[in-house]
């Protein structure tokens, strides 16, 4: 195992809603089964956004925000095939690994669940330790791209339960980077889609950069009227939510066709509501999605890798570490037209 000389570190706290600072904390020294990263990349994320404003659930404070990461391996106990100077993502969820959820393979959703930058500090920092078995190996993607991983593999875990069938229409409603990942992995599960936002100017980037065909919003169109004109009268057969809109939500029950299923990505904190009787006649299935598997993480490098995905398209707004607090309440403002912004760590 490799020593760390104790010294400072540069770290970015969210101390309370709508407050971010910089403090110095010592670098962490590696334990065992443990690897300390040099971050390289962070992307930023709604959660990260959300825990900013206040509205993100499981969340308390202060807390590091970051788990969309690229990293540089800095210390190696020689586990997991993993050496110095190794370039790294990882899950950022850290699972007990003993509750029924683990052992029944569902490590997304374990029962004693950490997640980085949500119950316990992420990875806005100079430095992070992380167990071992988080880790995988670029398999030569580039930074940009495994910092891009992790949102992908959400919405290709979305996808996965969606269990989408080919030629099936497939709403996806939330246009920002989650909602663009499943929409891009229901193209590849050979669903047809459909994306309903509010934000013309995402709308156009659907249609553009991801060649989506369908592209609606809710603000301006007969949602309703609409769908019903794209699927011939059926109704789409599948339906996502990216948007963690109470209201969002609570509409898109009735875009359902009959025998469809709602995959819930987004998370919000207040109650569903809905008519018992319009799902029940529609025998409609109701999913939550949360986080992601190994199998997910997996899933995504190979698409990258086979050119099936183009992630660095989702780039719109780059930032160094040190400018982060200054421009971070901007990301917040629609206006600025952020799809994802990625801070560079020196």
């Amino acid at each position: 195992m490799s020593a760390l000389k104790i010294e400072g570190m540069k770290v970015l706290v969210c101390n309370k809603p709508g407050e971010l600072a910089y403090t110095i904390r010592e670098i962490p020294q590696p334990e065992k089964d443990h690897i300390v990263l040099k971050i390289k990349r962070i992307g930023i994320c709604g959660t990260d956004l959300h825990a900013f404003d206040g509205s993100q659930p499981f969340f308390s404070y202060p807390r590091v925000l970051g788990h969309e990461l690229a990293a540089e391996v800095l210390s190696s106990d020689g586990a997991g095939d993993f050496k110095l100077g190794d370039i790294v993502t990882l899950i950022p969820y850290i699972n007990c690994e003993t509750c029924l959820a683990c052992r029944s393979g569902k490590t997304n959703c374990c029962t004693n669940i950490r997640v980085l930058g949500v119950h316990t500090d992420g990875g806005m920092a100079e430095y992070i330790q992380v167990p071992t078995r988080l880790l995988l190996h670029a398999q030569g993607l580039s930074l940009d791209e495994l910092a891009l991983v992790e949102p992908l593999a959400i919405g290709a875990h979305g996808v996965r339960r969606a269990a989408i069938e080919k030629d099936e229409f497939v709403l996806v409603i939330g246009a920002g980077p989650i909602g663009l990942g499943a929409m891009e992995f229901a193209r590849i599960a050979g669903g047809k889609v459909i994306a309903l936002d509010i934000n013309p100017q995402r709308l156009t980037f659907c249609k553009e950069k991801l060649k989506v065909a369908h592209a609606i919003n809710a603000l301006t169109d007969d949602v309703t009227a609409r769908l019903q004109e794209i699927t011939g009268g059926d109704m789409p057969a599948v339906v996502i939510d990216a948007t963690g809109s109470q209201k969002a939500i609570n509409n898109a029950f009735q875009y359902m066709a009959h025998g469809a299923r709602f995959v819930l990505i987004g998370l919000q904190k207040g109650d569903i509501s809905f008519s018992h009787p319009e799902f029940h006649k529609r025998e409609a299935t109701l999913m939550s999605s949360r986080n992601a598997t190994r199998a997910d993480f997996d899933n995504v490098i190979s698409a990258m890798k086979n050119k099936l995905v183009d992630p660095a398209n989702y780039i719109t707004h780059r930032v160094k570490f040190d400018q982060v607090a200054a421009d971070f309440q901007s990301w917040l403002n629609p206006a600025t037209m952020v799809i994802k912004a990625m801070v560079e760590v020196e």
